[in-house]
């Protein structure tokens, strides 16, 4: 049986970090492959889709955390890390800037994938097997 609360800390983990990695390596991407693709991706509608996919899973696997563990220390980083890249998203390059849309970026991603992480310590810690099946 899958082990819900491992696996959407890890997915969710994975988003966020799939988050950064477009912030700072699709310019490169785009550069190196120009000749090669004939179609260009809009930035923006990447930046709407890994949000709308991180929020949920992320709003669900800390709250599966809270109610298996009983423990809230990670879920005001998590949190707070989630309205940063809703906010990041709501803004935008125009707002902000380039410095600040990736700067702001890599804050609410670091901040989302370290509260997964504690979610996940709290549980090794604890050593609840079955409270994730």
């Amino acid at each position: 049986m899958i082990k819900t609360q491992l696996a959407s800390d890890k997915f969710a983990m994975t988003i966020s970090m799939a988050c950064v990695a477009h912030c700072f390596f699709t310019p490169t991407f785009l550069i190196l492959t120009s000749g090669i693709f004939s179609f260009s991706f809009d930035n923006e509608f990447v930046h709407k889709l890994i949000v709308l996919i991180a929020v949920p899973v992320s709003i669900y696997a800390l709250s599966l955390g809270y109610k298996n563990h009983k423990t809230a220390s990670f879920m005001p980083t998590g949190i707070i890390g989630l309205c940063i890249l809703v906010l990041v998203v709501a803004l935008g390059e125009s707002t902000l800037g380039e410095f600040g849309e990736k700067g702001l970026t890599l804050l609410g991603s670091i901040m989302v994938a370290f509260a997964h992480y504690r979610n996940h310590q709290i549980c090794r810690k604890l050593e609840c097997n079955n409270c994730h099946e």
